[in-house]
């Protein structure tokens, strides 16, 4: 019997469905693991996400009925839980959710198999608060206002984490939150990379790349002030909130390309010089499919990327810089050396994180988990 036919219903929460990005990667393979499954999400932008995705019933939150929520739905964070908690899951015997945000909050029937795939523990409230409610994103009174907001939030993520039987988490730095935060262990499983998409490239094309969402903590701000001062050629891949600041500090050498399709993704991959990746990420699938498609990564060394990029020897894919300042990260692209690094280690790398790999190890949690339940349930 496979894992699907081991439930009778299964519902899948996501944060927002608005663009294909990792989690939403991680979205698509459980869909592949619960073709039957409904999808609960607070936004979902019809078209946005991978046609197995939209092929599955999707209900969304009241947030959309709130007025121009469908596409400011950011603005209303701190209503987030209510409408998370909105949504009826009775019926189904296995909730599983994949967040970073608040979808592991929804509630679930009290016999339900309750699992949640962490990308990260919220990250607007705990340790990039200041990112997001510093003195550069808002006034003093708005400031005040967003910090009882984050109190609340912070309060009320503590809190649903009881409601789930089992964690995973993406990788050991997001585990290690996950305990700090929580004060629950987590499954580690790497996110999918699709590898038989990526090929290894020249990395001819004379420029740089970086590619997230462009929001704060993401630090995009420094490769485009870095590549900037050096003339150097930038390739900005995303785009969020951040995007009128960064266009403003940009000089002619960088460009924003936007969202690109996975076909365009992997041709500016393989011609890229590097990847650059700024930020302190969770784990960070961007510089993973850099590397599938032989490309070095430049990234700040701390975070999920130090498990996904090897520095040093001969079988190295990167170098890191430990100074989250645009002088760090100037000083390195100034020597940097493209011939230092192998194609091949990269995309041998990065085959570690191969699709495949990741739903046999989905598959083992949720059956493992399923049998502690029972077992301490006494069923």
């Amino acid at each position: 019997m496979s894992l699907a036919h081991s439930f009778s219903r299964v519902a899948l929460v996501h944060d927002w469905l608005t663009g294909m990005r990792g989690g939403e990667m991680v979205l698509d393979e459980f869909c592949r693991l619960f073709p039957q499954a409904d999808i609960y999400t607070l936004v979902h932008e019809k078209g946005s996400v991978s046609p197995l995705i939209e092929s599955h019933r999707i209900i969304e939150s009241p947030v959309v009925k709130l007025p121009r929520g469908r596409k400011h739905y950011r603005t209303y964070l701190p209503l987030f839980p209510w409408a998370i908690e909105a949504f009826d899951l009775r019926g189904y015997d296995l909730v599983l959710s994949d967040s970073h945000c608040v979808a592991k909050g929804a509630i679930p029937a009290p016999d339900a198999l309750t699992l949640s795939y962490v990308h990260t523990p919220m990250r607007y409230v705990w340790d990039v608060r200041t990112d997001y409610l510093g003195p550069d994103q808002y006034g003093s009174l708005k400031r005040l206002i967003a910090g009882f907001a984050a109190h609340y939030l912070r309060a009320w993520d503590a809190v649903s984490a009881t409601r789930i039987d089992a964690f995973a988490a993406n990788s050991r730095h997001v585990a290690s939150r996950v305990r700090k935060y929580y004060r629950r262990d987590a499954t580690v499983i790497y996110p999918p990379v699709e590898l038989d998409k990526f090929k290894i490239g020249t990395g001819e094309g004379g420029y740089y790349v970086t590619a997230s969402a462009l929001v704060p903590y993401k630090r995009v701000d420094l490769a485009v002030k870095a590549c900037t001062e050096l003339g150097l050629r930038l390739k900005v891949l995303g785009d969020g909130p951040e995007y009128r600041k960064l266009k403003h500090v940009a000089g002619p050498t960088v460009e924003f390309a936007g969202h690109l399709s996975r076909d365009e993704l992997v041709e500016v991959y393989r011609d890229a010089v590097a990847f650059i990746h700024p930020g302190e990420e969770d784990f960070g699938i961007a510089p993973v499919e850099a590397q599938a498609c032989g490309r070095p990564v430049i990234g700040f060394g701390r975070g999920g990327l130090t498990e996904t990029v090897i520095t040093g020897g001969e079988t190295a894919t990167g170098i890191f810089f430990y100074e989250q300042s645009v002088a760090a990260l100037r000083e390195i692209l100034r020597s940097f050396d493209p011939t230092g690094f192998k194609p091949e280690e990269a995309r041998r790398n990065a085959a570690r994180f191969d699709a495949g790999q990741f739903s046999s190890n989905v598959v083992r949690f949720i059956e493992h988990s399923r049998r502690i339940v029972q077992e301490s349930r006494g069923e």
